[in-house]
């Protein structure tokens, strides 16, 4: 731990531990480490044990189920959770979905939604990007007619990951086509199965099936699931994504992947020495670790923010610039760490069970899919170029 705690603050790292030592199942803490995909039901699984705790939602208000930390056992939390390789807390419902309802849904809302989110009676998917609305995202075109007590929705949603899980899709739908682009558009809570709903697979070149396309053909949605105002779902939209991008910095993960990178670096010899020892690689490294330093203290800025009743302003899109760029680096590293142990690519390997007939090196068994499914991360939740921008907008006043 880099912070200078205080005597209760460690009293609480120790409790995470002992929480986490006795109730974090073997197996995915072990496919977590291993890089390996986990499965819907190891997902709800860890979200159920976190839940029984109360440490599910820990960012959410007390009065909704949150747990009321303070900033620092916050990033406490995350940190010891991703240094056990415990799952990633899905982030859809409770991350992104929750606090939105939490800050502009109606009571009923909140009281409807909420308990379910937490108790994993709903599993949410995010209907925000369009074939044509990509990080441009207020160029969509999916509409919502209103007939009566219903919106009546036509349009197609992309790249909506692990919709194939889901039974609700929050969605980005144009109600006043007329208005201007960041105008007219509404925030709707849509049933996956709705008549007229039909999803598509994407697989992906490792063969992965995570995310889907969407098509909405005359669904129809109650009135009452419209969250916010009509034609004011741009504010929703705008809130949603300050947290999405945080969350995507992933701070704590990358500091489990960079413990990782240390151990496999020092395992590995070339020319007769460690390869963490070699200059060139050391000074690759090194770098990687005081960015990853800088971004753990502009994370704690944002927690604290947060814990402060405000919504993350431009310091989410550094902490997603940053932290996306910090994974895709530490990924690189470690697939070079690898060498030729590196290069074969077997889907099978990324399911558990198979990874251990595999030859060569542990670290080496996923190390290609990892960086290749890293160029990722600097495109979703909006491109770095678009943060770029809103820095300088926000920020700098260009």
């Amino acid at each position: 731990m880099d912070l200078n705690l205080t005597p209760e603050e460690l009293t609480f790292r120790d409790e995470v531990r002992a929480f986490l030592r006795d109730k974090l199942p073997e197996h995915l803490s072990r496919q977590v480490a291993a890089g390996l995909h986990l499965s819907k039901a190891d997902t709800e699984a860890w979200h159920a044990i976190l839940n029984e705790r109360g440490w599910l939602a820990a960012h959410w208000p007390v009065a909704h189920g949150g747990t009321g930390w303070s900033p620092v056992q916050k990033y406490i939390f995350e940190l010891e959770c991703a240094i056990a390789h415990a799952p990633r807390i899905l982030a859809f419902g409770l991350s992104m979905l929750g606090p939105v309802l939490i800050k502009y849904g109606s009571e009923a809302q909140k009281a409807r939604w909420l308990p379910r989110i937490l108790n994993g009676s709903d599993w949410w998917c995010q209907g925000y990007s369009e074939p044509g609305a990509g990080s441009d995202l207020a160029s969509l075109k999916t509409t919502a007619v209103r007939d009566g007590d219903h919106y009546v929705v036509n349009g197609q949603k992309t790249w909506t990951t692990l919709a194939q899980h889901a039974n609700m899709i929050f969605c980005l739908v144009r109600t006043d086509p007329a208005a201007k682009k960041q105008s007219g558009i509404s925030f709707l809570l849509i049933d996956m199965k709705s008549a007229g709903v039909e999803l598509r697979p994407i697989i992906m070149l490792d063969r992965s099936h995570q995310i889907n396309e969407v098509f909405l053909t005359d669904v129809r949605v109650p009135v009452e699931n419209l969250v916010g105002e009509e034609n004011r779902g741009w504010d929703c939209a705008k809130y949603l994504l300050t947290y999405e991008r945080t969350n995507i910095a992933g701070v704590g993960h990358s500091v489990a992947a960079l413990d990782k990178l240390v151990q496999a670096a020092a395992s590995v010899r070339r020319n007769g020495r460690a390869l963490i020892a070699d200059p060139a690689f050391a000074t690759r490294l090194a770098r990687v670790e005081i960015e990853l330093e800088n971004m753990k203290t502009t994370n704690l800025r944002v927690v604290a923010a947060a814990a402060a009743g405000e919504a993350p302003g431009a310091e989410s899109s550094m902490l997603k610039i940053r932290g996306s760029q910090i994974q895709q680096d530490l990924a690189s590293l470690l697939r070079r760490a690898m060498g030729p142990h590196a290069r074969p690519f077997i889907a099978e390997a990324m399911h558990d069970g198979y990874e251990r007939v595999l030859p060569g090196p542990a670290a080496a068994r996923t190390a290609a899919a990892s960086y290749f499914n890293y160029r990722k991360h600097s495109i979703y939740g909006g491109s770095n170029e678009i943060q770029r921008n809103i820095i300088s907008k926000t920020i700098l006043g260009l």
